[in-house]
């Protein structure tokens, strides 16, 4: 972990802050990617359950559609700032864009950065 990996949690705990909603939005994601530029997204949640859309997802199709999806490092948190593990669904996708992605979750009662492939081992292996 360095300051810019600080930066990337405190940005994602404003942005949740800013935009939590109950019922609504209740993760926020921020990616930096390796140009330097960072991406945020929010938890798109709807009764139906199957076509949420995790705060990951949106800030990943913010960064596609500034044409930047190379990842850097990418963080989630919830409500409360407290930082959250992606879905297996965002694994895949953080792996699909960027698979030397790091990720930032918590490990040992911190923050710690790992490689995607850690938490989504054996990708499309047969």
């Amino acid at each position: 972990m360095n300051e810019k990996d600080k930066e990337l949690i405190e940005a994602a705990r404003k942005l949740i802050q800013k935009r939590f909603i109950e019922g609504r939005h209740h993760i926020a994601a921020v990616l930096r990617t390796k140009s330097g530029k960072l991406f945020g997204g929010v938890h798109v949640e709807v009764y139906v359950g199957r076509i949420t859309v995790c705060g990951e997802a949106v800030a990943i199709g913010a960064a596609a559609t500034a044409g930047d999806t190379d990842i850097e490092t990418i963080v989630a948190v919830d409500e409360t700032g407290r930082i959250v593990s992606p879905c297996g669904m965002c694994r895949e996708m953080i792996a699909d864009y960027s698979p030397q992605a790091d990720i930032i979750i918590l490990k040992d009662n911190g923050p710690q950065k790992i490689k995607i492939a850690e938490l989504l081992p054996f990708q499309y292996e047969q």
